[in-house]
C-alpha cells in the first residue's frame, strides 16, 4: 500500500493545494452567514422577525469562522512563504477584513446582552459591516492571485513589500472589484436560501425569495464579467526551466488542460442557477443544499487551477521572477507528509460539522420559539 511518505514532493504539493481550494470553496459557502447579515433590516418589518433572522445565522457563524481558521491555517502550514509574504506584507487590507471578523463574533455575543451601553443597534450595524465590506475586501484580496501584488522575494527567501498601502492598492484596479462585488451578492443569495430553509415564516421567505430574484441578476453580472476577465487575460506562467512568463489565455488553457476541473466549475455553477431556479420559479426550501455544493464545487476548481498547470497563484507584477508557485513555496516534503497524515482527520471533522449542523436545523426557526421566555437569542 502507497502511503503518503512515498509521494513525491510535487504530488505533496498539488495535494494540499487541492486540499486549501477546498476549504476556500467550504469557507464561501459559509459566508451564506454574511449575506444573511445585509439582508436582517430588509427582510424583517419588527424585532421579533430580526431576532428569528439573526438567531438563524447565529447558529452557524461559528462554523465559518473555524473553516476560516482551518484555511488560514493549511495555508500556513503547506505554503508558508505566501503566508510570510502576503499577510506579512499586505498587512493592511488583511487587518481590515480581519477586523470585520472579529466584530461579527463580539456583536453575536453581546448584541442581547443586559445593560448593553453599545445598544443592539450598533451590533446590527456590526454585522453589516462584516457582511458587505468584510466579503468585498476578502473577494479584492482573492482577485489579487489573478491581477498581482508588488513584492519581491530576496535570495535569502525574505519578502519586501513594495507598495506602502500595504495591500490596500489592490483597491485601485477596478478589475479587483469584479469578485468582491460578485461575493457580496452570492452570499446574500445563499442567506436567504438559508432563510428559506430554515425560518417557519410566510412573510420573511416571500420577502427573502424577491431578494434572490435581484442578487442573482446583479451575481451574474459580476461573475461573468470577472470569468470573461480572467478567461481573455494574460496570465502568469511557469516554464520547464521555472521561469515566469506572461502567457494569453493562461486561465482559459488551464482548465481546457484540465476536463476534470472543467467539469467541476461548469457543474457546480449549474447547480448554484438550479437551486435559484427551483427557490425562485417552485418555491422549494431546501436549495440552500444543492447550491451550497455548487457554491463549494465552483470555488474549488477556480482556486485549484491558480495552483496547477505551471502556474504561479500568487504572481508578482514588481519583480515577475518573484511570483509565488506551489513548487517554490511550499514546507517541506517531511512537513507535507506528515501534515497530509493529519489531514485523513478531514472527513471525521466534516461529517460531525454535518450532524450537528443537522440537529440545529432539526425544527425550524419559528415566532412562537423566539417569543417564548426560555428562548436563548443572539
Amino acid at each position: 500500500m502507497v502511503g503518503f511518505g512515498d509521494l513525491d514532493l510535487l504530488t505533496l504539493q498539488q495535494y494540499w493545494w487541492f486540499v486549501i481550494s477546498l476549504l476556500g470553496g467550504l469557507f464561501v459557502f459559509m459566508m451564506f452567514v454574511q449575506g444573511g447579515q445585509t439582508l436582517i433590516y430588509k427582510l424583517s418589518t419588527n424585532e421579533t422577525e430580526k431576532t428569528m433572522l439573526i438567531n438563524a445565522i447565529g447558529r452557524k457563524w461559528e462554523l465559518g469562522f473555524t473553516t476560516l481558521v482551518l484555511f488560514g491555517g493549511a495555508l500556513f502550514a503547506a505554503f508558508p512563504l505566501f503566508y510570510a509574504t502576503s499577510f506579512g506584507g499586505a498587512y493592511w487590507v488583511w487587518l481590515a477584513i480581519l477586523f470585520c471578523f472579529i466584530i461579527q463574533a463580539v456583536s453575536y455575543e453581546y448584541r442581547s446582552k443586559p445593560d448593553n451601553f453599545l445598544g443592539q443597534k450598533t451590533y446590527e450595524v456590526f454585522l453589516y459591516i462584516n457582511g458587505t465590506l468584510g466579503v468585498f475586501l476578502l473577494g479584492v484580496a482573492i482577485a489579487t492571485f489573478f491581477s498581482g501584488s508588488e513584492f519581491k522575494i530576496d535570495s535569502n527567501f525574505f519578502s519586501h513589500w513594495q507598495n506602502p498601502l500595504r495591500g490596500l492598492e489592490a483597491l485601485f484596479n477596478p478589475m479587483n472589484y469584479l469578485l468582491g462585488f460578485a461575493l457580496v451578492f452570492l452570499t446574500k443569495i445563499t442567506g436567504a436560501m438559508y432563510f428559506i430553509n430554515i425560518i417557519n415564516h410566510k412573510e420573511i421567505r416571500e420577502k427573502a425569495l424577491s431578494s434572490i430574484k435581484i442578487n442573482m441578476l446583479l451575481f451574474l453580472l459580476f461573475f461573468l464579467v470577472f470569468i470573461g476577465w480572467i478567461f481573455t487575460k494574460e496570465g502568469f506562467a511557469i516554464n520547464e526551466n521555472g521561469i515566469v512568463f506572461m502567457q494569453q489565455y493562461k486561465y482559459f488553457y488551464n482548465f481546457l488542460d484540465m476536463p476534470i476541473l472543467l467539469t467541476l466549475f461548469i457543474i457546480g455553477i449549474i447547480m448554484v442557477i438550479i437551486s435559484v431556479f427551483n427557490t425562485v420559479s417552485f418555491k422549494k426550501t431546501s436549495c440552500i443544499k444543492t447550491g451550497g455544493i455548487g457554491v463549494v464545487l465552483t470555488v474549488t476548481a477556480l482556486l485549484t487551477s491558480l495552483g496547477f498547470n505551471n502556474t504561479a497563484y500568487y504572481p508578482s507584477t514588481y519583480d515577475l521572477q518573484s511570483s509565488l508557485t506551489i513548487m517554490n513555496s511550499s514546507g517541506s516534503h517531511y512537513t507535507l507528509m506528515a501534515m497530509s497524515y493529519v489531514s485523513l482527520m478531514v472527513p471525521f471533522v466534516l461529517a460531525y460539522i454535518a450532524y450537528a449542523w443537522y440537529l440545529m436545523d432539526r425544527v425550524k426557526i419559528t415566532k412562537e420559539e423566539i417569543e417564548s421566555p426560555n428562548a436563548h437569542n443572539y
